[in-house]
C-alpha cells in the first residue's frame, strides 16, 4: 500500500493530559506526528486537534480505531481523501540587505506576502497557503536573507459537515 501524508481531525474533551495520551498512541506505534494544531472549539469543553502523519491506509485505520477507543476522544475523521481545505501559516524573519532589498520587495509584491513587522534592518512576513506555497516562500526567501521562521503546520476543515456521530456530545455551546 502507498505511504502518504494523512490529515486527521480529532475532537476531544478539553482536559489536561489528553494530548499526551493521543501523542502516545502514535509514538507507541513508531509514527512521528509531522504537524499538529490544537484549538478549543466553540464549546470550551471540546478541543479540535488537526495532525498530519505519514502512513498507509491500513495503518491510519488502525490508529483511528485506537483513538476511537480512548475515553476523551469524541470524534475522529480522516480528512486525507475528503474534500477539505488545508492551509499553513508561517512567520518568516528576513534581514534586509541593501543589495537584496529590491528583489525582496519584488517577491513580497509578486506573491502577496504580508509584512507584519518592519524594522530598520529586518522584516517579519506572514505567508499563508498550502504546504507547497509555504515551502516555495521559504526557498525564495532563503537567498534573500531569511534569518528564521516558524509555522503552524497544517490546519484543515472539511467542506461538508461530517456524518460521524459525536458520541452524544453537544459540539456547539451548552
Amino acid at each position: 500500500m502507498e505511504i502518504r501524508e494523512n490529515t486527521i481531525s480529532i475532537l476531544v474533551n478539553n482536559k489536561p493530559d489528553v494530548m499526551a495520551r493521543i501523542a502516545g498512541t502514535f509514538s507507541g506505534r513508531g509514527f512521528n506526528i509531522e504537524t499538529i494544531a490544537v484549538n478549543v472549539t466553540e464549546n470550551p469543553k471540546i478541543s479540535k486537534i488537526i495532525l498530519t502523519i505519514w502512513g498507509n491506509q491500513d495503518t491510519i485505520i488502525k490508529i483511528e480505531k485506537q483513538l476511537n477507543r480512548m475515553v476523551d476522544v469524541l470524534q475522529v475523521d480522516d480528512l486525507t481523501g475528503e474534500d477539505a481545505l488545508r492551509r499553513e501559516m508561517a512567520l518568516i524573519r528576513v534581514k534586509i540587505a541593501e543589495e537584496l532589498e529590491k528583489q525582496l520587495r519584488q517577491a513580497i509584491d509578486t506573491y502577496k506576502w504580508k509584512i507584519v513587522s518592519s524594522e530598520e534592518d529586518y522584516l517579519i512576513l506572514e505567508v499563508t497557503g498550502g504546504k507547497e506555497e509555504v515551502a516555495q516562500a521559504l526557498s525564495i526567501l532563503k537567498p534573500l536573507g531569511m534569518d528564521d521562521f516558524t509555522g503552524t503546520g497544517t490546519v484543515a476543515l472539511a467542506r461538508r459537515k461530517s456524518n460521524n456521530h459525536l458520541k452524544g456530545v453537544n459540539y456547539g455551546k451548552d
